[in-house]
């Protein structure tokens, strides 16, 4: 796993001609805006924002071709749908990896506020990438203005870490995305005539464990913590701040207990009505 990450890693770092020029010309910007780590880290934000956005455009519509009954009478929304999963989940398979390696580093530990390194920065870039992509999905498939604002927010909270702000917390929330994998196979069980299915049944299972004990457990766990942090630094950052952060981080596990009891409430009823029709 360490070696394919490096690859990864090595991969989103190179630099291109393309690569460069954008870097180069988007360094100013970044610097204007207070973003003091981004510049050295624009070779992987951007190789993220394309790799997500050829995934979105050509290699999820191939996979999906070839794998997906029905694929060529589907409508547009439908086929866009699909592909946005597809990129969901590759996203999912990427940082949760990046972001368990990155929480062992001690200068996040020393300075939970404002500490960086490179494995966090890394971190934060592949995810501002990958939400840049999700925002101006939202925005050109409109389908919900919620998914407009959720893109949005959580692309400017990753940004955001670039000042160097939070970078502790940034890459700790991101193993949230642990669940997103079982609940893209529960969507990709029901799309594909296995709903109710023992596959599915077992997927949900693994679905609940994650969504528990990323989300819940140990988000509730970093979420005290990060409490905690934003008070000692309450008086050193802007009162708005630690207004959105902290009511960010407030609806965003209180979400996270509403979809928990929603899938359990879900599960139940598939197994009830499995028992009663045996």
């Amino acid at each position: 796993m360490d070696f394919l990450l490096e690859q990864i890693v090595g991969l989103l770092s190179s630099t291109p001609p393309p690569i460069a020029y954008l870097t180069e010309k988007l360094t100013p910007v970044a610097l204007s805006l207070g973003l003091t780590t981004l510049p050295e880290n624009l070779p992987v934000f951007l190789w993220s924002f394309f790799l997500f956005s050829v995934v979105h455009q050509v290699l999820a519509p191939l996979i999906c071709s070839l794998s997906v009954n029905g694929w060529e009478t589907m409508g547009r929304k439908a086929r866009n749908n699909w592909a946005i999963h597809v990129v969901s989940q590759i996203h999912a398979f990427i940082i949760v990896p990046l972001a368990l390696r990155a929480i062992e580093s001690p200068e996040l530990d020393a300075d939970r506020a404002f500490g960086t390194d490179r494995s966090s920065s890394i971190v934060a870039a592949v995810a501002s990438g990958y939400f840049i992509w999700d925002t101006l999905d939202a925005i050109v498939n409109f389908v919900d203005l919620g998914f407009v604002v959720h893109g949005a927010a959580c692309s400017a909270i990753y940004m955001l870490s670039f000042k160097p702000f939070l970078a502790y917390y940034a890459s700790r929330c991101l193993l949230w995305e642990a669940s997103t994998i079982f609940l893209n196979n529960h969507w990709f069980l029901d799309k594909t005539g296995r709903t109710g299915s023992t596959l599915q049944l077992i997927n949900g299972g693994f679905l609940l464990f994650t969504f528990l004990g990323v989300r819940i457990v140990y988000g509730g766990f970093t979420s005290y913590n990060f409490f905690q942090t934003l008070a000692q630094v309450k008086d050193e950052i802007p009162l708005a701040y630690v207004l959105v952060y902290g009511g960010g981080n407030v609806v965003l596990n209180g979400l996270n207990w509403f979809w928990f009891t929603k899938m359990v409430a879900a599960l139940r009823k598939r197994f009830n009505t499995g028992s009663k029709t045996t």
